[in-house]
């Protein structure tokens, strides 16, 4: 930890994604500390509850002093949640689901301040993805791409080009809101280093 006078910055999430996405505003956490919960959908839970509750719960988990940002990203289509395809055949069955409808992005972002306040917000992004044909979904597939992403996809890649239509933050639908994640540590009382 640096001795700057702030306390430090920890990301709780492992993803590549939202390190480089901070890092484009500028922000650098000083540790990276994913955490394990739980992550299955409760009873009745809506996807927009689910993001909150799992980002709280991530933000909350973290042993780490200092200001905790957590995040969790969930694809819905209607009222079911697509979560990380476990396999190819469940990529493509997503892809399948998504081909020339729209369905939401939904990310809960939560920070965790030193002494101990967690506050948290969700963003929602709408998505329209084009009529895939077989072979689209195949070569998606085959790239290896959807490994380890909400929905089974990734808009930051390949399946950039599938996308017709975003209604929301495209930020959010990458995994991490920019200027809501940046408006909720500021208020949590987190100050950039001079």
């Amino acid at each position: 930890m640096a001795s700057t006078g702030h306390a430090p910055l920890i990301l709780a999430s492992a993803s590549p994604r939202r390190r480089e996405l901070l890092a484009q505003i500028g922000i650098v956490p000083d540790l990276i500390a994913p955490t394990d919960i739980d992550e299955t959908r409760r009873k009745d839970e809506s996807p927009r509850a689910l993001a909150e509750r799992l980002a709280r719960e991530k933000a909350a988990a973290c042993p780490e002093a200092g200001y905790v940002l957590a995040a969790d990203t969930v694809v819905a289509l209607g009222t079911r949640n697509l979560e990380k395809a476990a396999d190819a055949m469940e990529a493509e069955a997503f892809l399948r689901l998504l081909s020339g409808r729209s369905h939401q992005c939904i990310t809960g972002i939560a920070v965790k301040a030193p002494d101990g306040r967690v506050n948290a917000r969700t963003v929602l992004a709408r998505v329209r993805m084009k009529r895939l044909t077989d072979a689209e979904i195949a070569a998606y597939v085959t790239s290896g791409e959807w490994q380890g992403k909400a929905g089974g996809y990734g808009i930051q890649g390949m399946a950039g080009g599938f996308i017709s239509h975003i209604n929301g933050s495209y930020t959010a639908i990458v995994g991490l809101p920019l200027y809501e994640t940046k408006a909720l540590l500021e208020g949590m009382g987190w100050r950039a280093k001079a």
